[in-house]
């Protein structure tokens, strides 16, 4: 089974900061890697790869998270505006 890798826009297309990229390849990767899971449950491939996501991209990602949380509602309602201006502009 191919290794399934997130597809992040670069940062030209979507103007994502580092805790922004990193928290949305992990869930990304997460839902490739439960759907995998779903689909193939015996597969040990997948099973590593998960593994080794927790083992070793778990900590900088929850640490990412953690930023995002602690931003003010008011910076996270304006991001999000921001963010969907800019895929909106993309679309027309």
């Amino acid at each position: 089974m191919p290794t399934t890798r997130p597809s992040v826009p670069s940062k030209a297309a979507l103007p994502l900061d580092e805790d922004e990229v990193r928290v949305t390849t992990a869930q990304r990767r997460l839902i490739a890697l439960g759907a995998a899971l779903v689909t193939t449950p015996f597969d040990t491939s997948v099973h590593q790869r998960l593994l080794r996501f927790l083992s070793q991209d778990i900590g900088a990602v929850l640490a990412s998270l953690r930023t995002l949380q602690q931003r003010p509602e008011a910076q996270l309602r304006a991001r999000i505006a921001e963010l969907t201006a800019t895929v909106a502009g993309r679309h027309r």
